[in-house]
């Protein structure tokens, strides 16, 4: 199998679609000849040409809101969005016709597009490349959210989205675009967005997380193992649906929960997974659920290393809730 980074794997994921089927789209700003401020849609415009990858003018409402009307008609569009930062501008549209489009047509009309955005820090963006909106979306039924977190994932989670009768919102972790790699499979696959993934077995704490954050979870995980203490690590992938079952079932296990994101603390989707667990997991909880979040700050410049949790603020929950009394 090739090794690919997550960059090299959506990009692979994209060709694969399209070659796949025709009615797969691409539509966002300088992603065409370009390939994309990132480089996660270069050669594409290419390959396909100008009907099939295509440039717009600087206008996320514009962008989203065309995509809308192509998924209706019947095509797949993958419209991207430079910076989840920017998605904003067309935030009615996806919370007031694509996510509702099922719904207010008595199923008569679905809306299978995928809205792929860079999410998150590692960058040194700042306040407006850098941010977390996860909960925004996870709040809208009807939309699907996901956030991969290796290169395989990525691949994965994409061609499922793609050929998915439902909106989804792809969030690209933009730390792992490049530092990320391992082997993914050549050809077409998916990965189960219903279903999260069990990254690693253990009996003593289950630790929930997504995105960038799941390697952090990992790297803390096997220094805890030193220690004596056996983590579970819960790649959610999904968070719109989430899989609740397998993060109760765990908690039931081990006794105890924590959920770690890069996103603000206060409403947050670790804050669904905690109070999901506080009231699922009540007869099996040895000790409180604890939450590792970026802070209810904006996202800073200089600060980037302090503001995102590491692999020491997860190791410190970890054994809070390992050795509560």
């Amino acid at each position: 199998m090739p090794e690919m980074t997550m960059l090299k794997a959506i990009n692979d994921a994209l060709r694969i679609a399209m070659t796949k089927d025709d009615d797969v789209v691409m539509l966002g700003e300088d992603i065409g000849k370009k390939g994309g401020v990132f480089g996660a849609t270069e050669g594409l415009h290419a390959e396909f040409g100008d009907l099939r990858v295509m440039d717009t003018p600087l206008s996320e409402c514009g962008i989203i809101g065309t995509a809308i009307g192509m998924a209706l008609y019947g095509l797949k569009p993958v419209p991207e969005i430079q910076f989840q930062d920017f998605i904003f501008p067309g935030f009615d549209q996806i919370v007031s016709e694509m996510a509702k489009m099922r719904y207010r047509s008595g199923g008569h009309f679905t809306c299978p597009m995928v809205v792929r955005t860079p999410s998150g820090g590692g960058i040194r963006g700042g306040h407006y490349h850098s941010q977390s909106g996860e909960a925004y979306f996870a709040h809208t039924p009807g939309l699907r959210v996901v956030m991969p977190s290796t290169p395989r994932e990525a691949k994965g989670l994409l061609l499922a989205s793609i050929f998915n009768d439902d909106p989804v919102i792809f969030l690209e972790p933009k730390a792992l675009y490049r530092h990320s790699k391992e082997e993914v499979e050549e050809g077409f696959f998916t990965v189960d967005m219903d279903k999260a993934r069990i990254a690693r077995t253990g009996k003593d704490v289950t630790v929930c997380s997504w995105g960038a954050m799941v390697s952090i979870v990992m790297d803390a995980a096997a220094e805890a193992a030193e220690k004596g203490i056996d983590v579970e690590v819960i790649d959610m992938r999904s968070m719109l649906p989430w899989d609740a079952e397998t993060v109760i079932e765990s908690v039931r296990k081990t006794g105890r929960c924590i959920a770690v994101q890069e996103a603000p603390r206060t409403c947050s989707f670790a804050s669904e997974i905690a109070a999901t667990v506080a009231e699922k997991c009540v007869d099996s909880l040895e000790a409180p659920v604890a939450r590792v979040s970026g802070f209810d700050t904006p996202f800073p410049y200089s600060l980037e290393h302090v503001y995102k949790p590491d692999k020491k603020r997860v190791l410190n929950a970890i054994d809070y809730v390992a050795n509560w009394q």
